[in-house]
């Protein structure tokens, strides 16, 4: 008799796509954990005046996979990643 995993594949968490601005793309995880990656110094600019307007609550923070942070979810080498809380 086959496991289960030998079915199905491990679950990976891609993440929605809550917004872009350019080729910047606010992230959601399933775990509530979201994240602005990639794009321009502009599209991020917008990006940050569009969560201000919005999502009054979030908080927009510098982030860095070489310090743990969403080092679960697959991304970029850390650049141009903020966490928004």
């Amino acid at each position: 008799m086959k496991r289960k995993s030998e079915y199905y594949p491990p679950f990976r968490d891609e993440g929605e796509l809550i917004a872009s601005w350019g080729e910047a793309r606010l992230i959601k995880y399933l775990d509530g954990k979201t994240e602005l990656r990639g794009g321009s110094k502009e599209d991020r600019l917008a990006a940050q005046e569009w969560i201000s307007l919005f999502w009054h609550r979030a908080v927009v923070r510098k982030g860095h996979a070489e310090k743990g942070i969403h080092s679960n979810h697959s991304s970029e080498s850390g650049h141009n990643r903020e966490i928004v809380e």
